[in-house]
């Protein structure tokens, strides 16, 4: 049974891996297979990582690399999850999107709001929780792990949309070397470097990828060079240590927005202020990070680590942006699986902490070239989170789960040129958690969950672009979410289905200022509602078709969102701007017993979406073909 396997994966000291139903499909948890290297105590196969997300009562999925490393010039989030549901990642310019689960972060249009991004279970996030995901090379990973709202909670994220986890090769899971290269319209270039090893108790893996792009459009170019590297040294069989480097260099150019006229007839050009001032975006990071595995028993298990990141920004827009920021963050977290009252009982737990530091600036835009200062302040974010989550099997196919989930978070501006618009706030929460887990068959799931997340605002939030009184005291944005679900496998189809609904109060939405044409974050009167249905199917049509070894496929995703106001005194049941009510994606795929594939495809938006919230605008419904 499944409570079985998963006993296995906690207890056994060794590499679990699953067996792979249908190539180009999502893989379920039918059978474990013991291979004979003992089980690394720091990183973990794509299969064991998948039998350790799915032992959890949510939507929690995992996208394989060979999902987006296969096709050519796949360079940004939007590629590597564009199969997976609910995950809305509009492209904006060069390799950034606009990234959204469930709703998350719906009006920011910079940085990332609303989503825990981490890399190999260590936060990418400053410590306020924004983020930048153009640091994502998706060539360097072997998988990426999506847990959705509240089915984050193994991960310390209090969000809305949950976690993103991406997880690097490692010399185990990617050995030798590998030598990359693609070239493309619009002056598209990438190249990549690897090579991973492992002997003994040493095991490592370093990537260098390089990527540049003249764009589509004008101004609108872009370079970029990402470095992974991490190495690992097993000191005995229940202890083993990893270290983590990576480093980005980034420059890229903005087109900027325009009509809709302008889009549809003249698409190439940009916003004639951006090429004015020549808009970039440029930014150079380097994170140092380290995690420490322990088996202490055969039930009980910790993970401790940390990392350092400094980041630089330099970015001309309408003034010139240059900011510093330095973010420390550690964390300890363990599971225990064994028994309670004569049952299995499954018990993880764990403490997470971020403070960051940024030296903010703003300075006259001179055609990209810095001028006079106009802004300068001492930002600081902290934020603390504990939770506790534990999985009882009243019946050897049903886990009850119940969680917890605190934290802290404090947030403060000192402006240095006038120093009555300096603020600071805190925020304090408490999330409970419970679900039901039933294992129907060994191959098929059903779930169920009710949980509360809670967002305390990003310093980008409290301190708008355009000053407008200083340092705001936003509430947190806080929502309880109720989720139903089912995955597996059964014959030639996979699957994954989930349903949700989420009660908000106090969504942080840009909404008008006082200013002309202006907006800025505010927390919404009232409640807002955010609910949807996501779907991923995956259906082995043939093997052996043609010859011995082939195969034909087909794989599809939709995402049905329903984000809206509830009963505002503005804005009534309006829908919230940003995502499309119905996104569907389609492929069929004929793969040759060599390796080589074809894979035709389709994506349908057949309903634009709203783009204020007043509803007088919307974009326009499209199909792509690929």
């Amino acid at each position: 049974t499944m409570s079985k396997l998963s006993r296995a994966l906690f207890a056994a000291p060794c590499l679990l891996a699953l067996p792979a139903f249908a190539q180009d499909s999502i893989a379920t948890t039918p059978a474990v297979t013991v291979i004979g290297e003992r089980e690394r105590l720091t990183t973990e196969s794509n299969a064991a990582a998948r039998l350790r997300l799915w032992s959890s009562p949510g939507a929690n999925s995992v996208v394989e690399a060979r999902d987006f490393q296969e096709r050519p010039g796949a360079t940004s989030v939007r590629d590597m999850l564009e199969f997976t549901p609910g995950v809305f990642a509009a492209p904006k310019w060069g390799e950034d999107a606009r990234l959204s689960i469930r709703g998350s972060g719906l009006a920011r249009n910079f940085h990332l709001r609303g989503v825990a991004v981490h890399q190999d279970g260590i936060p990418l996030n400053q410590a306020d929780g924004s983020g930048d995901i153009m640091e994502i090379d998706p060539l360097a990973y072997q998988r990426v792990e999506v847990l959705r709202g509240g089915n984050a909670f193994s991960l310390g994220a209090s969000t809305l949309g949950g976690a993103l986890n991406f997880v690097t090769n490692s010399g185990v899971s990617s050995p030798g070397g590998t030598a990359r290269l693609e070239g493309g319209s619009d002056g598209f270039f990438r190249g990549q470097a690897a090579y991973g090893v492992a002997v003994g108790p040493y095991e490592g893996y370093v990537s260098n990828s390089w990527t540049q792009q003249n764009g589509y459009r004008h101004n609108s170019a872009g370079q970029a060079n990402r470095f992974n590297a991490n190495g690992a040294y097993r000191w005995n069989d229940n202890v083993e240590t990893r270290i983590i480097v990576s480093s980005n260099t980034i420059w890229q150019q903005i087109p900027g927005a325009l009509t809709r006229v302008s889009a549809l007839n003249t698409p190439r050009t940009p916003a004639s202020a951006n090429e004015l001032n020549n808009y970039q975006r440029n930014l150079n990071t380097l994170r140092l990070g380290t995690i420490t595995g322990i088996q202490a028993t055969p039930e009980l298990r910790f993970e401790l680590g940390g990392s350092y990141v400094e980041r630089r920004l330099y970015h001309p827009i309408f003034q010139l942006v240059r900011n510093q920021t330095g973010d420390i963050n550690l964390f300890a977290r363990g599971s225990y699986d064994g028994q309670a009252f004569g049952l299995r009982n499954r018990t993880s737990f764990g403490v997470t902490f971020a403070e960051g530091s940024t030296d903010n600036k703003r300075f006259i835009n001179n055609d990209g070239i810095q001028g006079n200062r106009t802004y300068q302040s001492e930002d600081l974010a902290r934020t603390t989170t504990l939770y506790a989550e534990n999985a009882l099997y009243v019946l050897p196919q049903v886990a009850l789960v119940a969680g917890f989930q605190g934290g802290f978070a404090y947030r403060s501006s000192r402006n240095i040129l006038n120093p009555a618009l300096s603020g600071a706030g805190s925020w304090n929460w408490a999330n409970p958690r419970a679900g039901l887990l039933y294992e129907v068959t060994p191959t098929i799931q059903a779930y169920a969950n009710f949980t509360w997340s809670t967002e305390p605002p990003t310093l980008s939030d409290l301190i708008a672009l355009v000053p407008l009184g200083g340092f705001s005291r936003l509430n947190a944005q806080r929502a309880y979410t109720a989720e139903i679900g089912t995955r597996g496998q059964h014959g030639r189809v996979a699957w994954e289905v989930a349903a949700y609904r989420s009660w908000l109060r106090d969504e942080i939405q840009l909404l008008l200022g006082p200013q002309p044409n202006s907006s800025y974050a505010q927390n919404v009167q009232g409640r807002t509602i955010h609910q949807g249905v996501e779907v991923a199917l995956n259906y082995t049509i043939a093997d052996n078709l043609l010859g011995d070894g082939d195969r034909l496929s087909s794989r599809a995703a939709w995402t049905f969102s329903d984000f809206r106001f509830s009963d505002n005194a503005t804005y009534h049941d309006n829908q919230l701007p940003g995502a499309p009510r119905h996104v569907l994606r389609q492929e069929l795929r004929y793969r040759h017993a060599s390796g080589a594939w074809i894979a035709p495809n389709i994506e349908v938006v057949p309903q634009g979406f709203c783009a204020d919230n007043a509803n007088t605008l919307r974009s326009n419904p499209y199909t792509l073909f690929g």
